[in-house]
C-alpha cells in the first residue's frame, strides 16, 4: 500500500483524487496549501504527490524542487487548470513525473498514478551495488548524478556527460564503464581537444603500412582498440568538423575503414562523450553537426559545479589529502576552523580539479607542520577571499547608510559617493588608470574625488 499526498485547494478536485487513490487501495493525505502539504511531508514518507500549480500560499512549480530534494523524494504529478506556455517544460525540468492539464479524466489521473508507482517500485526493487571508485560526495546533486549511472550503466545507450571544466567528467565516464557489461574491455580515451586535424583519421581509424609517408607499420586506431569496451570522447565539442561526418557513420554502424585499406572493420563499443560546451548552441551556429549531436545525446548526465555542492568540499579535501599522504608517505594533517571556513568560502572556479591541485600544493608547501592554517592557501585564493569579504563589508556599510534616516540628504550623497569610490579602487586592485576607465570619469574628476575622500 502506497502513501499518496494531494495538495490542491480545489475541494472538489481534492476529494475526487482522494477517491481514486482509495479505490486503488492506497492511503491518502489531503492538503489545501503548500504549508499544509509540507507539514505532512515532514512527518510522513509519501510515494507520490499530486501538486496543484496555483495555491493560496504560492506556486506549486516553485516548491517542486524542494519536494524533489527531500530524502527519498516522492514522484510529483503536477495538475493545473491554468494556461502556461512553458508550464510543462518548467515542471519536467524541475523533476515532475507528469504534467496534467485540468480538466482531466479520472482514468488519466489513475493511469498516471499507477505508472508512477510502478516506476517507483521497479526502481527500488532492483538493488544495484554501484562501484563509484574515486567519486566522493554525499550531496543531493552528486547522488542524483550517481543514480543516473545506476539507470544507464548496464545498457548500451550512448551517454553524454556535461558540466564545467574540472567537475570530474572522466571519473564519471570510468564509473559508467566499470559498472557496465563492457567493463572487461578497454576504456579508451580520445582527447578531442588535442586531436591534430591532419592526424585525426589515422589516430581514430588506424592505418595500413605505406598508407602515407610515415606509415612504416600497420597500426590499429583508437576505435579498434575500444572493441568490446568503452570509447570515451573527452571534450567532443572540440572534434574537428571534418572528422564529425566520418565519425557519425562509425556510431551508426560500428564499422570503419582504416586509412590505406580496402577492408571494412567492425568494433562493438560503448560510447561515452563529455563536454563543458553548450552543444545545442554549437549546432545553431553550425560548429557542431546536428545529426551527431542527436546520436551522442541519448542519455545525459549533468555534473554540478563544486559551488553547487559545497557540503562535499570538506570530504573531497580530506580524500585528496589522504591520497597525497599515502603516495608520499607523510602523516595526515589537522586544520584550523579558519582554514576550513576559507576553503568552504572560496568559489572554486576550477571545481574539483582545482581543489585537488590546491591540496597537493598545500601539502607540499606545509612540509613538516602538523596543522594547516589559512596562510598555507595559495595567494590567489587568499586574495580572492579577502576581496569578497571586503566587498561584503562595503555592501553592508552601504546598506547601513541607506537605512540611516538621521542623515541629511547631502550627508547621504557624500557617504554613497565615498563607498562607491572605495569599491571602485578595490575592484581595480588599486590601479588608478583601470579605475578611471571603469568609472567613466575624467582624470581630473577622478583625482578630485581621490583628494576629497582621502583619509
Amino acid at each position: 500500500m502506497a502513501k499518496i499526498l494531494i495538495i490542491d485547494d480545489d475541494q472538489q478536485m481534492n476529494e475526487a483524487l482522494a477517491a481514486v487513490v482509495l479505490d486503488l487501495g492506497h492511503s491518502v493525505f489531503n492538503a489545501f496549501s503548500i504549508k499544509e502539504g509540507f507539514s505532512i511531508l515532514n512527518s510522513e514518507e509519501v510515494d507520490v504527490v499530486f501538486l496543484d500549480v496555483r495555491l493560496p500560499d504560492g506556486s506549486g512549480l516553485k516548491v517542486l524542487p524542494k519536494i524533489r530534494n527531500l530524502h527519498n523524494p516522492p514522484e510529483v504529478i503536477i495538475i493545473t487548470a491554468y494556461e502556461n506556455e512553458n508550464g510543462a517544460e518548467l515542471a519536467i525540468n524541475k523533476g515532475a513525473w507528469n504534467y496534467i492539464k485540468k480538466p482531466a479524466t479520472l482514468n488519466d489521473l489513475k493511469l498516471s498514478l499507477v505508472r508512477a508507482l510502478q516506476y517507483r517500485e521497479e526502481k527500488s526493487s532492483k538493488p544495484f551495488l554501484l562501484k563509484r571508485d574515486k567519486i566522493t560526495g554525499k550531496s543531493k546533486k552528486i547522488n542524483d548524478a550517481l543514480e543516473k549511472i545506476v539507470h544507464v550503466a548496464q545498457t548500451e545507450t550512448s551517454v553524454l556527460i556535461t558540466g564545467e571544466t574540472g567537475t570530474g567528467k572522466e571519473l564519471f565516464a570510468q564509473a559508467i564503464h566499470g559498472n557496465s557489461n563492457f567493463s572487461d574491455g578497454n576504456f579508451v580515451i580520445v582527447d578531442c581537444g588535442s586531436l591534430p586535424e591532419s592526424l585525426a583519421e589515422s589516430i581514430l581509424f588506424g592505418h595500413e603500412k605505406g598508407a602515407f609517408t610515415s606509415a612504416y607499420t600497420t597500426q590499429d586506431g583508437l576505435i579498434a582498440q575500444a572493441n568490446g569496451g568503452t570509447l570515451f570522447l573527452d571534450e567532443i565539442g572540440e572534434l574537428p568538423l571534418t572528422i564529425q561526418k566520418s565519425f557519425l557513420r562509425v556510431l551508426q554502424e560500428r564499422r570503419f575503414v582504416p586509412i590505406g585499406s580496402q577492408k571494412e572493420k567492425h568494433s562493438k563499443f560503448r560510447l561515452i562523450a563529455a563536454t563543458h560546451r553548450n552543444l545545442e548552441d554549437m549546432v545553431k551556429t553550425d560548429t557542431f553537426r546536428r545529426d551527431l549531436y542527436f546520436r551522442i545525446n541519448s542519455f545525459t548526465i549533468e555534473l554540478p559545479s563544486l559551488r553547487e555542492r559545497t557540503e562535499d568540499i570538506r570530504l573531497l579535501f580530506y580524500q585528496f589529502m589522504e591520497d597525497y599522504c599515502k603516495k608520499h608517505g607523510v602523516h595526515i594533517k589537522g586544520y584550523t576552523p579558519e582554514f576550513l571556513q576559507a576553503i568552504n568560502t572560496y568559489d572554486w572556479p576550477g571545481n574539483v580539479r582545482e581543489l585537488k591541485n590546491t591540496v597537493d600544493q598545500i601539502m607540499a608547501s606545509s612540509r613538516n607542520q602538523h596543522s594547516l592554517f589559512q596562510v598555507h592557501l595559495p595567494n590567489r585564493i587568499r586574495i580572492k577571499i579577502s576581496k569578497n569579504e571586503e566587498r561584503e563589508h562595503i555592501n553592508q556599510n552601504t546598506s547601513e547608510v541607506i537605512i540611516n534616516n538621521e542623515l541629511s540628504y547631502k550627508e547621504f550623497c557624500l557617504d554613497m559617493e565615498r563607498q562607491y569610490f572605495i569599491n571602485l579602487l578595490s575592484n581595480s586592485d588599486g590601479d588608478k588608470n583601470k579605475a578611471i576607465l571603469s568609472s567613466g570619469l575624467s582624470k581630473s574628476q577622478f583625482y578630485a574625488l581621490l583628494k576629497k575622500h582621502k583619509n
